[in-house]
């Protein structure tokens, strides 16, 4: 399991099109996601250990945003064949259980995470209302292990100045995560 950093923001690089199929196989849109005031494209999947680290302050974090005008939606674009828990089946229910707010969309031809240069999971592209992107960097200290629950919610905070300005913060730190895990 590789990990890897995320590049630094490319601000105001445009959000990409995609047209993905859901959990329960319905098609969502670029348009269909977007929030009045922003954006939160999260690369995703079921088994990395940082994603699962992270995955309780996720659901609250998005839960807040949408309160902004933020909406979400989550991508998995590892080869599943790789993975078990990777599986449609098990993001439906991964989605279910953990009473997902957003979208969790299957991209099995990985285009969209080549289109959107996703390298991690997980990798969080933040835009704001006019799909401009504003945000490439972490959640918050979380690794492998959750952080203290007093660490400073760096993705909350630059989606939430996003929604108030549309601007994200000068200095991001960079998302950690295992690599995509692209078809061979």
């Amino acid at each position: 399991m590789v990990s890897l950093e995320t590049p630094v923001c490319e601000f105001n690089k445009e959000a990409i099109e995609f047209s993905l199929p859901d959990v329960d196989g319905k098609i969502w849109s670029l348009k269909e996601c977007q929030g009045e005031n922003g954006l939160l494209v999260m690369f995703i999947c079921n088994h990395c250990p940082y994603v699962k680290a992270i995955l309780g302050r996720l659901i609250r974090d998005t839960n807040e945003l949408k309160e902004l005008g933020v909406n979400s939606v989550a991508i998995m674009s590892n080869d599943p064949s790789q993975y078990d828990e990777d599986s449609p089946e098990n993001m439906k229910k991964i989605s279910q259980e953990l009473g997902f707010s957003f979208p969790y969309l299957l991209d099995s031809s990985q285009d969209v995470a080549k289109q959107y240069g996703a390298v991690c999971t997980p990798d969080f592209f933040g835009y704001n209302a006019e799909l401009k992107l504003q945000y490439r960097g972490r959640l918050d200290a979380s690794r492998k292990e959750t952080a203290a629950p007093d660490v400073k919610r760096d993705l909350f905070e630059s989606m939430k100045q996003v929604a108030q300005s549309g601007r994200g913060p000068e200095q991001q730190i960079p998302s950690m995560g295992c690599s995509i895990k692209w078809i061979e």
